[in-house]
């Protein structure tokens, strides 16, 4: 009887002791606090863990006017994010985030009414100063001018490709965006 009460009294000495853990040799060692070196270094640092899913959908407008008159192909062109785009209750794109696109084919004006156009393609969306990719395309198309073509073919020409600030196209993401 006295040697169980003697075990009962150091079992809860034991359990009410600092928690304490075991090492992979045996040794038995104090267990880390919050405030000792060891937790620092075992403690990883906070990492960004929800992801913003690939293909989500983001509206853009020109940063600046785009014309057909004034673009060449291969030249970069800016865009920028209209609205927030959340996931869940998370701002993952901020409203105005930039864009950055390419103008992948132009054609000018011509004789006979046709119309300019031009075609970009979305390459990235820089979030919290780094560029994750984008993907699609926007093509944008003059008005033609089909009465004055049905006139006088020599001297009617068709109309420039212009895109203004305001005006809202779509892209998509291409990977996930950490948030």
């Amino acid at each position: 009887m006295k040697l169980s009460l003697w075990v009962v009294a150091a079992l809860s000495a034991i359990a009410t002791a600092a928690p304490a853990q075991i090492t992979a040799t045996g040794t038995l060692r104090p267990k880390a606090t919050a405030a000792s070196p060891e937790a620092a270094a075992a403690a990883p640092a906070p990492a960004l863990t929800r992801m913003m899913p690939d293909q989500t959908l983001v509206q853009l407008t020109p940063a600046q006017e785009i014309s057909s008159k004034h673009i060449e192909e291969g030249q970069q062109v800016s865009f920028v994010t209209v609205g927030d785009v959340t996931e869940g209750d998370a701002v993952v794109i901020p409203r105005g985030s930039p864009v950055a696109a390419t103008v992948t084919w132009k054609t000018g004006r011509a004789i006979g009414g046709k119309s300019g156009k031009f075609e970009v393609r979305f390459d990235s969306v820089r979030v919290r100063g780094r560029a994750y990719p984008m993907s699609g395309t926007f093509r944008q198309e003059g008005r033609g001018n089909s009465v004055g073509a049905l006139l006088g073919a020599i001297v009617v020409t068709g109309r420039s490709a212009v895109m203004l600030p305001g005006q809202i196209v779509n892209g998509f993401t291409a990977a996930p965006i950490a948030y």
